[in-house]
């Protein structure tokens, strides 16, 4: 439990509908402010999304952080800001997977992460869907590599829709998670979420359980906000991440992220 006087040491945030709004790069200046002061008191601030390492890059770079790890991709892959360099990448492989989504899905589009270059894609994305490089393949070179990130958009449909056409279903050797504004999955190595991502850097970093902060909007957000000693709901997250969180902010147009900050780190 937190004290009058805590200040957070590991502050965990979410992108999209975070300290983004969603598939955008533009921070608002009350947040960008709220950031910069955290790390100016010596807080580890770690950039923790879903989105790959190329839709990444220019989030980090328009902070300016430095010397910490961004983990991409829901954690499967771990960036150094300050080489620049790929230090850890879990993968899986995508043939199961595919067999089970593209009969339960029809005329869904899919693409695989090619980290650091784009996206194999089977099926058209409409433009703006994924950051990078696209190559277009079959299913049988879709499959061939492993990945550390599936994406799947069921076209002309709802989340729910795609949450009940999934309902009981186990994808081999994978985590997913379902958008909560469009009907799309990410699918990523088993056991590998924020959650257990993040309690792995804070075990390399030293930093202690009661001393982490994490803010996020998203079912993938779940396993982060319960590891974190404060986890922080954004206003405009469903119910269900919500009731995961010790406490909510306001929404992303709010600047919700950018309060929660000011609280530990004062302007």
């Amino acid at each position: 439990m937190t004290t009058p006087d805590w200040r957070p040491r590991l502050i965990a945030l979410d992108i999209d509908g975070t300290i983004a709004r969603m598939g955008e790069n533009e921070i608002a200046p009350a947040v960008r402010s709220a950031i910069a002061r955290a790390v100016g008191h010596g807080a580890h601030v770690v950039l923790s999304t879903g989105r790959s390492l190329t839709g990444t890059r220019a989030v980090v770079e328009s902070l300016g952080l430095e010397g910490t790890t961004v983990l991409c991709s829901n954690g499967a892959v771990w960036w150094d800001t300050t080489t620049k360099t790929v230090v850890k990448h879990s993968t899986f492989d995508t043939g199961a997977v595919m067999d089970r989504l593209v009969g339960l899905l029809p005329g869904a589009v899919y693409g695989a992460e090619l980290t650091g270059v784009g996206n194999l894609v089977y099926g058209r994305f409409p433009d703006g869907d994924l950051w990078g490089d696209l190559r277009d393949v079959d299913l049988e070179e879709f499959v061939a590599e492993p990945t550390p990130r599936l994406v799947c958009r069921w076209l002309d449909h709802s989340p729910e829709e795609m949450a009940f056409a999934l309902v009981d279903v186990e994808l081999p050797g994978a985590h997913w998670t379902i958008d909560h504004t469009l009907a799309w999955l990410t699918a990523g190595p088993a056991g590998v979420t924020k959650g257990a991502e993040l309690e792995a850097l804070r075990v390399r970093l030293g930093v202690s359980a009661e001393d982490t902060l994490a803010i996020g909007d998203g079912s993938n957000d779940v396993e982060m906000l319960r590891w974190a000693a404060l986890g922080v709901a954004m206003g405009q997250a469903p119910a269900v991440v919500q009731q995961s969180a010790d406490a909510v902010t306001g929404t992303i147009f709010d600047d919700g992220a950018a309060d929660v900050l000011d609280r530990f780190f004062p302007g």
